[in-house]
């Protein structure tokens, strides 16, 4: 049976560690669960850093924003060029 998870091996200064274990046990939570809230935390931090980025130079550069009667203009334009260029897989 294939496994339905991927296994990491880290390293931390025994500092860390034992802080990673005090608030594992703590919690009644295991490492693993810990990790992974870590990991999907900072994920959220990149992606709304990348979405800020984006807005603030779209601002920059005078645009400010998509209105709502924008939307079916663009979801329709979206799809026009997903049919000229075929996707890559």
């Amino acid at each position: 049976m294939e496994r339905t998870t991927k296994q990491f091996t880290i390293s931390l200064p025994p500092d860390l560690a034992e802080q990673v274990t005090a608030i594992a046990k703590a919690e009644s939570r295991t490492i693993s669960e810990l990790f992974r809230e870590a990991f999907r935390t900072y994920r959220a931090g990149r992606v709304r850093s990348l979405l800020n980025a984006s807005q603030q130079a779209g601002m920059r550069q005078g645009h400010m924003g998509y209105k709502p009667e924008d939307v079916e203009r663009l979801i329709h334009e979206t799809r026009q060029e997903g049919v000229r260029k075929p996707r890559k897989r």
